[in-house]
C-alpha cells in the first residue's frame, strides 16, 4: 500500500484527528468496519471481566446498586504467561487541582474544579518491562510478516492496524538502570504507549487505555484532597514512593511501596505516568469556563506531539513533584534532543527526565464507542501522524494488523 495521511486529515471536536482514507495507515474519521476493532467493541460490552454476582470477603470491591460488583481481576496477556493486576475504582466527584494554600504549587495546578468520575479498573502497578517487550517483539514480527506476505494490512483491515517502535537507537541510555522484568517501562512517547493500549485491547478484547488527567488524579488521591494520598506532609514519602532520595539505582521493582486508599501503588514516584491531556500552563481555566459532565471528557486532545501530560512524578523527582496535582511537561526538543534520525523517532525518547516517564493502564466500566476509542489510541497530533507515516513509508517502524490470531501467528 502507498502512504497518503494529509489528504484525509478532518477536525473532529476539539482536534485534528487522522482520516481513514485508502492508504492511510493511522485509522480515524471514516467509519470503522475492521473485523477486530468491532470484536472489541462489543465483546468490552458483553465482557464480565472483572464483575461478580456476590461481593467478595476481602479485598477491594465497587457495589454497582444492581446485583454487581466490580472486583480485581488479573488479565493475560495472549501467547504468554505475563499477567497484570486490575484494581475496581469507584466513581464519585473530587476536586481537581491543587488549593491555593497547598504549599508548594505550581500555577498550572489550578484554578480547582469539580470533577465526576465514573467507576473504572486501573492497573495496580505501571506498565512493567516484561509487559512491554511483547509490544516491542511485534517489530520483528511484522517485518516477518511483511516479508513473507502474510497478515497483510489492506482498506478492510487497517482499523485493526498498530505501528511497533524501531529498536532502541541507544539501548545503554534507556535500559541503564536496568530492564527487569519488573520494572516499570520508561522513555516510549505517549503515541506509543497509546499503541501499546490498543495492540492489548484488539489481542484480549478488553478496552484498556491511558487515562485523562482527571482519571489519573482521582485515582492518585484514592478519595483523599490532602498533597498526597497519604496527607499533606511528605515526612511519610519513603513509604508510599521511590523518588530521589531513595532510588540511587533507578526505578525499583514496582508495587515494593504501601498502596494508596484505592490499594494502587506507586502512583508517586518511581516512574511518571503518561495521560492523554495536551498541557497548558494555564491549567484548568479551560474546564473553569467550560464545565463538563465527566472526567473522561476533561481533556484538550493534543494538536502538537508535545507539550503533554505525565503526572506523579518519578525516582528522579523531589518531594513536591510527587504530589497528586503535580504535573509535569513533556518537551521533544529536550526528550528527544540526542535522537539523530529525521523525522526524530514518534516511539522512543533519548534524554532525561523520559528515563523517569511510563505509564499504567485504565478500563472503563461502561465500555467506549468506536469513535472515542479512535482518540485514545491513536495520535490526534497533525504532526505525528506525518512523522509516523514517513517512518513507516521509509521501512523505519513495524506496521501490522493486531487480532486475537495475532499471538500465536507470531510464535509461527
Amino acid at each position: 500500500m502507498t502512504f497518503d495521511l494529509k489528504r484525509s486529515l478532518r477536525p473532529l471536536g476539539i482536534a485534528a484527528v487522522c482520516s481513514m482514507a485508502a492508504g492511510s495507515i493511522l485509522p480515524s474519521g471514516a467509519p470503522i468496519t475492521a473485523h477486530a476493532q468491532e470484536t472489541a467493541v462489543e465483546s468490552s460490552q458483553a465482557s464480565t471481566v472483572g464483575i461478580a454476582s456476590e461481593k467478595p470477603a476481602e479485598g477491594p470491591s465497587v457495589d454497582l446498586g444492581d446485583g454487581r460488583f466490580m472486583v480485581p481481576y488479573t488479565e493475560k496477556i495472549p501467547g504468554t504467561d505475563i499477567t497484570f493486576e486490575m484494581i475496581p475504582v469507584p466513581g464519585g466527584k473530587f476536586t481537581m487541582g491543587s488549593p491555593e494554600d497547598e504549599d508548594p504549587r505550581a500555577d498550572d495546578e489550578g484554578p480547582t474544579v469539580e470533577i465526576n468520575v465514573s467507576p473504572m479498573w486501573v492497573a495496580k502497578t505501571e506498565t512493567t518491562w516484561e509487559m512491554y517487550k511483547e509490544y516491542m517483539r511485534m517489530y520483528a514480527v511484522f517485518k516477518s510478516f511483511e516479508a513473507d506476505g502474510i497478515r497483510t494490512v489492506d482498506e478492510s483491515n487497517q482499523a485493526d492496524s498498530i505501528t511497533a517502535p524501531t529498536e532502541l537507537y541507544d539501548p545503554s541510555f534507556t535500559y541503564e538502570y536496568g530492564e527487569e522484568p519488573e520494572q516499570p517501562a520508561v522513555t516510549m512517547t505517549q503515541y506509543a504507549a497509546q499503541q501499546f493500549t490498543k495492540w492489548l485491547s484488539l489481542i484480549t478484547d478488553n478496552q484498556y487505555r491511558l487515562p485523562t488527567e482527571a482519571e489519573w488524579e482521582y485515582a492518585a488521591r484514592g478519595g483523599t484532597q490532602t498533597a498526597y494520598s497519604w496527607g499533606d506532609s511528605a515526612d511519610d514519602i519513603e513509604e508510599y514512593a521511590w523518588y530521589f532520595d531513595n532510588s540511587y539505582d533507578g526505578p525499583a521493582h514496582v508495587g515494593t511501596k504501601k498502596p494508596n486508599p484505592f490499594g494502587l501503588h506507586d502512583m508517586h514516584g518511581n516512574a511518571a505516568e503518561w495521560t492523554v491531556n495536551e498541557y497548558s500552563e494555564e491549567g484548568y481555566q479551560w474546564l473553569k469556563e467550560s464545565p463538563v459532565d465527566n472526567a473522561i471528557d476533561a481533556v484538550r486532545w493534543p494538536e502538537n506531539p508535545w507539550p503533554c501530560v505525565a503526572r506523579g512524578g518519578s525516582w528522579e523527582s523531589d518531594p513536591p513533584e510527587l504530589r497528586s496535582a503535580a504535573r509535569l511537561a513533556s518537551d521533544d526538543d529536550e526528550w528527544k534532543n540526542e535522537d539523530p534520525n529525521f523525522p526524530k523517532s514518534p516511539w522512543w525518547f533519548t534524554d532525561d527526565p523520559s528515563r523517569g516517564v511510563g505509564f499504567r493502564l485504565f478500563r472503563s466500566l461502561e465500555p467506549l464507542g468506536r469513535e472515542a476509542l479512535k482518540n485514545f489510541w491513536e495520535p490526534t497530533a497533525l504532526e505525528t501522524v506525518d512523522d509516523v507515516e514517513s517512518r513507516i513509508s521509509g521501512g523505519r517502524g513495524g506496521w501490522g494488523l493486531v487480532d486475537k490470531d495475532l499471538p500465536e501467528a507470531a510464535k509461527e
